[in-house]
């Protein structure tokens, strides 16, 4: 039996719990990248793409990477230790796992895998940037966190991220 999605609320209530301050702004929904390069000016940090892919074994991981930034999907498998040539995981997948539809893919959707069924992979060049900003669940809303604190928050979910190079 599947529980209800969390909310951002519920995100939000849970990072105050564990004292993690994070800003929030709401915009339009955003699908794209290009889409969510307008809210730039008003929104500093390293801004984020997720990728939701597994592999032959129906390991799961998401890839957060800096926006520009590209990962060749071909290669990506030896540095992440999945065990063959990854592809895109379903949106039903998608949905049972983070609680969230394709254009909603989030770090913060590891707070809905409470199966531990994802892997999260933090970019190593996403990583120097002090401040991340991801879709709190919802596409309609950008979160600002401390690079620390989200590494936190990951762990708070039970989920110990990797951060390796994924992007070229």
């Amino acid at each position: 039996m599947t529980s209800h999605p969390k909310t951002p609320a519920d995100l939000f209530a849970f990072l105050d719990s564990l004292e993690i301050p994070h800003a929030t702004k709401t915009h339009p929904p955003v699908f794209t990248v290009a889409e969510s390069e307008s809210l730039r000016d008003e929104i500093p940090g390293g801004h984020t793409k997720n990728l939701f892919v597994k592999d032959k074994k129906d390991q799961y991981f998401v890839l957060t990477v800096e926006e520009r930034a590209s990962v060749d999907l071909k290669t990506v498998h030896k540095i992440i230790g999945a065990s063959s040539r990854v592809s895109f995981g379903k949106p039903e997948k998608m949905l049972e796992y983070l609680g969230v539809m394709p254009g909603s893919v989030t770090v913060f959707g590891a707070f809905n895998d409470i199966g531990n069924n994802v892997t999260f992979v933090l970019d190593e060049d996403l990583m120097k940037h002090d401040i991340i900003n991801g879709h709190p669940l919802s596409n309609d809303a950008t979160t600002s966190i401390a690079r620390d604190d989200l590494i936190r928050f990951l762990e708070a979910t039970g989920h110990r991220p990797l951060v390796l190079k994924v992007t070229d």
